[in-house]
């Protein structure tokens, strides 16, 4: 599959920038603890076995998730400097750390039990969204999870002064609309309580 636009800038300059404003600092892995233990509070009793994320950056919740859950993790990322970071780190190995991106998931169908972006699907132009959605559901076997800037209603944002790399929307209703799930939960973290970026977060379950 040809390099999206979007793919190009962050594997480039512009990719690596992002990991130097984005570090994984102690404080932002009990920040990033605390937004996980929200989420994933409605499944305690039920939590899944193993967990992909897609376009985990330095593994910030990659970190957070190891010290909350038992499961297997699993992490794709497009970015060589970010993929260093992580594996330089000790957080995942070479096995369960897959150089890739959204559109094309090096896995298996229905391989692993928990699918989940954060701030991922926003930087995904609405042309290709379908395509890295699908890809989502297709190697879950049971829960999508997503972390992502809210709007009603589709619209392009301006982002460090470019174009073409930030879209916003109702990601929560573009799952439900599209696909077989159920919801579970959904949320809001504000930054000036979570120390997070203002994200809504939704958690489904692939209906039988």
């Amino acid at each position: 599959m040809s390099q999206t636009a979007q793919l190009k800038a962050w594997q480039d300059t512009f990719g690596d920038q992002y990991i130097q404003r984005c570090a994984a600092t102690d404080e932002a892995v009990r920040t990033r603890s605390r937004a996980w233990a929200d989420m994933l509070r409605p499944i305690d009793g039920r939590l899944p076995k193993s967990i992909l994320e897609v376009g985990c950056n330095v593994a910030i919740n990659q970190r957070a998730l190891q010290g909350l859950v038992d499961s297997e993790l699993f992490a794709v990322e497009p970015n060589p400097k970010a993929r260093s970071v992580v594996i330089e780190d000790g957080v995942l190995d070479r096995d369960h750390l897959k150089a890739g991106n959204a559109l094309n998931l090096p896995f298996a169908d229905a391989s692993i039990e928990m699918c989940f972006t954060s701030g991922v699907l926003i930087h995904i132009a609405p042309d290709d969204l379908p395509r890295a959605t699908s890809e989502m559901y297709r190697v879950s076997s049971r829960y999508i999870l997503c972390a992502e800037y809210f709007s009603r209603n589709p619209e392009e944002v301006e982002y460090r002064g470019h174009a073409g790399l930030l879209f916003k929307r109702d990601f929560g209703s573009y799952w439900l609309d599209n696909y077989d799930l159920s919801p579970i939960a959904h949320g809001f973290h504000w930054r000036r309580t979570t120390g997070i970026d203002d994200v809504t977060w939704w958690l489904f379950e692939k209906n039988p």
